[in-house]
């Protein structure tokens, strides 16, 4: 069994048309050779989480529904944490936020960065917005992150990237590198 810390790419988009999957893959290749890191894709499409239907207050930790459970378990394992999100209407969706406000331990000292992807804001404003939420949950956001401008058009109508951005490989790498150094400080603390 590797002693890596475990980073999990969280797709945040379930839409049917999505392309959130595309990013993921692409960068779950590059974090799979980077040295810091095994890698798991966590697709929220698949966990499908119903809107928050627990009694009570996740920071109680006293779940009532195995889909609860689950998500803590998969949350629990994570040492560090990537969300690859699309920006709708100037934030984040819905089924992230979702996601984020089951739990409340879990996330905790979590190192986090983002793939963020749109049109001409490459999703940064939803990024800021989500910055706000995983302070709160006790995550340590990396100032580093990967912002994918007029994404649509990266994506070919089969779910493929189109082309190599060695601009964006650059800004994934130093990323995980940040990631990397950021987790191995929170692991020694924790």
């Amino acid at each position: 069994m590797s002693s890596l810390p475990i980073l999990q790419i969280h797709i945040a988009s379930t839409r049917p048309t999505r392309i959130g999957p595309t990013f993921a893959a692409w960068f779950a290749e590059l974090a799979d050779n980077h040295p810091g890191f095994d890698v798991e894709i966590v697709d929220l499409a698949e966990v499908n989480l119903p809107f928050l239907d627990e009694p009570h207050h996740p920071r109680l930790r006293t779940y009532t529904h195995e889909h609860t459970k689950a998500w803590s378990a998969i949350v629990d394992r994570a040492d560090a944490l990537v969300f690859v999100t699309p920006e709708y209407n100037y934030g984040y969706n819905a089924v992230l936020k979702n996601a984020l406000d089951f739990l409340c331990h879990e996330w905790a000292d979590k190192a986090v960065g983002f793939v963020s992807y749109g049109g001409v804001g490459a999703g940064t404003r939803a990024v800021q917005q989500l910055k706000q939420v995983v302070t709160t949950l006790r995550m340590v956001p990396v100032l580093e992150s990967v912002n994918i401008p007029f994404a649509m058009l990266k994506v070919t109508p089969d779910g493929e990237l189109k082309e190599a951005d060695p601009g964006l490989d650059d800004a994934a790498r130093l990323m995980l590198d940040e990631l990397a150094r950021v987790t191995a400080k929170l692991r020694h603390r924790v």
